[in-house]
């Protein structure tokens, strides 16, 4: 059965108009007919089962059926601390991090830092990200769609409110498996390519962040987050 993030307020045994883009994508892409069912959510938590009633040129009509309050996000709760990166690493390493149930993304800048947003541009890009942040809960079943945050600089990151647990990914560092003693709440900082510098990492130290190791490789920026993330799913317990 098809997912569609839409943008309205459901409540069961109510009728709703479509919005544009779940019609196009819907009654014009999948050419559903009336009688069609699908599921919508909005992003305020669990998701409702939907009938198709009437189907016009331009327009659409649904019965909401049921409502389900599963959202499937993991027990634990991941900042993600995301460096920026150009073209498809970045919406890969949204993505991944999105199905893997990552609760928000904070874009980061730093010293090699391969992107800055400029001003005229920046809407469209966050709008971008967040709509692949979207895509990505409609494909895994997740019903709470992950905030995609403006980018800070590091600097201005650490000074913020953090989770207790603070973890940075640090290839060749001694702390190689600092889960133990983690709680539920969790940071996790992730470089871009070509790492964070040494004075990085030890600020991140300064205020918290525990260096962390995976293996003996270094990991691409994009594939950090999902190793990451999914050893913190697999290990962590509430």
């Amino acid at each position: 059965m098809p997912r569609f993030y839409i943008e309205a307020e459901l409540a069961v045994d109510t009728q709703i108009e479509l919005t544009e883009t779940v019609f196009h994508h819907w009654c014009k892409v999948l050419r559903a007919q009336v009688g069609d069912q699908a599921t919508l959510f909005n992003g305020q938590g669990g998701e409702y089962h939907v009938e198709l009633t009437e189907v016009a040129k331009k327009s659409a009509t649904v019965q909401v059926l049921t409502f389900n309050p599963a959202n499937r996000t993991p027990a634990i709760r991941t900042l993600l601390g995301q460096v920026m990166s150009k073209g498809d690493r970045m919406d890969y390493a949204i993505q991944k991090a999105v199905e893997l149930g990552v609760s928000e993304i904070q874009l980061l800048t730093s010293e090699r830092c391969e992107m800055r947003l400029k001003y005229d541009r920046d809407q469209k890009k966050l709008d971008h990200w967040q709509g692949i942040a979207i895509a990505a809960c409609e494909q895994c079943g997740m019903n709470i769609v992950p905030k995609i945050l403006a980018p800070l600089s590091l600097e201005k990151w650490f000074v913020s409110e953090l989770p207790e647990t603070k973890l940075v990914l640090a290839p060749n560092k001694d702390e190689t498996n600092p889960l133990s003693n983690v709680t539920s709440n969790i940071a996790l900082l992730i470089g871009p390519e070509g790492g964070l510098s040494e004075i990085e990492i030890q600020t991140a130290n300064e205020v918290g962040f525990i260096s962390w190791c995976i293996g003996e490789r270094v990991l691409r920026t994009e594939t950090a987050p999902v190793v990451a993330l999914s050893i913190l799913n697999y290990n962590v317990r509430p």
